[in-house]
């Protein structure tokens, strides 16, 4: 039997409809609240300042590294998970660090410290697979300043690397 005007108000269909809406879009942003406060963005620096002194102390170790001629092949071997990198250039320091940044997921990112065999020759070890879209930072000194390779790279098992063949970004005029 259909419902009357003169009928309580929960026996009409419309004020149900009405409740189940404004019931469904609370649980979800409830639901897009908890998912915001589990999982933040660590992408956001709120320090733009520093950030921003960062840039400029990273440009003077790539343009050391550009007066200095730099150039690096980086290998990376799939069954052993050994880096071979060969350095050309006027500097021959005897430890480097390559690191391997994943541009979104910090936990992916890769640290290796290679030491020299034989001039301009350096050998490290990775622990774990790489492969994918990555910033790859190679970094030495010379005279007591760091210079420094910096190249967004697909990394894949099995295929050489080459950095320091590239202009640098952001200072593409010097």
């Amino acid at each position: 039997m259909p419902a009357t005007a003169a009928d309580p108000w929960y026996k009409h269909l419309w004020p149900w409809i009405i409740i189940a809406i404004l019931t469904t879009s609370v649980c979800l942003s409830l639901s897009m609240v908890s998912i915001a406060v589990n999982n933040p963005d660590n992408l956001v620096n709120d320090n733009y300042y520093e950030a921003g002194k960062g840039i400029n102390r990273s440009l003077d170790r790539e343009l050391l590294a550009q007066k200095l001629r730099l150039q690096a092949s980086v290998h990376l071997d799939e069954l052993t998970g050994e880096v071979d990198l060969r350095l050309a250039g006027n500097s021959n320091p005897q430890n480097l660090e390559l690191n391997l940044i994943s541009p979104t997921q910090p936990e992916k990112d890769r640290k290796v410290l290679l030491s020299q065999v034989e001039a301009g020759r350096y050998v490290g070890q990775l622990q774990d697979k790489v492969d994918g879209r990555r910033f790859v930072e190679l970094l030495g000194s010379e005279g007591g300043q760091v210079w420094r390779l910096f190249e967004e790279e697909k990394v894949e098992h099995g295929v050489t690397l080459q950095l320091g063949d590239e202009a640098i970004q952001g200072a593409e005029h010097l």
